[in-house]
C-alpha cells in the first residue's frame, strides 16, 4: 500500500430515517442548499423503466429485473425493498464506496431497517439519525391536513409509523421535529460534527 492510500481520507456516510409526514425530505434539502458538508446524495438502482429525461448513474441505476435479483443473490446492496409489487429500489455497495472511498460524505435517505444495515456494514464509518415527530397525534394531524391521502391510507401510514418508530432507539441521533429551524439546526450540527 502507498502512503498515498495510507493517508488518503475516507468519507463519512450520513443514513436518514423517519416516519411519512417528520418532515424528512424537507430537512435533508435544507442541509444540502446550505452546502457546508460536501454531502452527496447516493444513486438508487431500480427495476422501473427511465422515464422521460432520466439518465443512469444519475437519477437511478437502471437495471432489468434479472439484474436487480442477481444483484440481490450476489450481495451488492446494503439495502432493498420491494416498494410496489414487482418495483424494487436499493442501494448498491458500490455506489456507498464510490464516493467514499475518494473521501466524499455519501448521505442516504432509507427506511429503518436498511439504516440499521447499513450501520451494521459499515460501523463507525456511519451516523444515523431519525426524525421523530412530537407526537402520533401531531403526526396524524400533519397527514390529514397535507389532503392528500384518503382516511385509510392515512390510517396505514400511522400505523407504519408507530411501527418505525420502535427502532428509533437502534438509531445514535433521534431528532424531533416539533420546530423545522431548531430541527435543521440540530441535524446540521450532528452532520458537521461527525464529518469534521
Amino acid at each position: 500500500m502507498s502512503t498515498e492510500q495510507t493517508h488518503r481520507k475516507t468519507g463519512k456516510i450520513i443514513v436518514v430515517s423517519a416516519p411519512s409526514g417528520c418532515g424528512k425530505s424537507t430537512i435533508i434539502n435544507s442541509i444540502l442548499d446550505i452546502g457546508h458538508s460536501e454531502l452527496r446524495f447516493s444513486v438508487s438502482a431500480t427495476n422501473r423503466r427511465p422515464r422521460p429525461g432520466e439518465a443512469d448513474g444519475v437519477h437511478y441505476h437502471f437495471l432489468t429485473t434479472e439484474e436487480f435479483h442477481d444483484a440481490i443473490a450476489a450481495n451488492k446492496f446494503v439495502e432493498w425493498e420491494e416498494v410496489y409489487p414487482g418495483r424494487f429500489y436499493g442501494t448498491l455497495k458500490s455506489e456507498i464506496d464510490r464516493i467514499v472511498d475518494k473521501g466524499g460524505n455519501v448521505i442516504l435517505d432509507i427506511d429503518v431497517k436498511g439504516g440499521i444495515n447499513v450501520k451494521k456494514i459499515y460501523g463507525d464509518q456511519v451516523k444515523t439519525i431519525f426524525f421523530l415527530p412530537p407526537s402520533i397525534d401531531v403526526l396524524r394531524h400533519r397527514l390529514e391536513s397535507r389532503g392528500t391521502d384518503a382516511p385509510e391510507v392515512i390510517d396505514e401510514r400511522v400505523s407504519k409509523a408507530e411501527y418505525e418508530i420502535s427502532f428509533a432507539d437502534r438509531f445514535d441521533e433521534r431528532i424531533v421535529n416539533d420546530d423545522l429551524d431548531k430541527a435543521i439546526d440540530q441535524t446540521r450540527r450532528t452532520i458537521e460534527d461527525f464529518i469534521e
